[in-house]
């Protein structure tokens, strides 16, 4: 029967098509539309984002820091963001 199954699972991923853009089994992260990333800005400091390819992000040079993008739509959420900064925080200036 698990024979089958997968069969089957193959046959749907090949009935959507390649370059269809709506198969989860892609090989790697969903990019953006890149038409959207033209108009996508950081809401903090309404400057230009750069899309990171390497790690899937729009980056935020100006404010370090990262937003995700997961299954192809940037998480423009300010508390979804990573750090990009490298220097190490300065002791005794711990925050959260």
């Amino acid at each position: 029967a698990h024979g089958r199954q997968c069969h089957r699972q193959q046959q749907r991923e090949q009935a959507s098509g390649p370059g269809s853009g709506t198969g989860s089994g892609s090989a790697g992260p969903e990019p953006p539309e890149p038409s959207l990333l033209r108009f996508l800005v950081c809401p903090l400091s309404k400057r230009p984002l750069r899309y990171e390819e390497t790690t899937n992000e729009l980056i935020n040079e100006e404010l370090g820091i990262a937003y995700p993008i997961i299954d192809g739509i940037p998480n423009m959420v300010p508390e979804a963001a990573r750090k990009t900064h490298k220097k190490p925080p300065a002791e005794g200036s711990e925050q959260a």
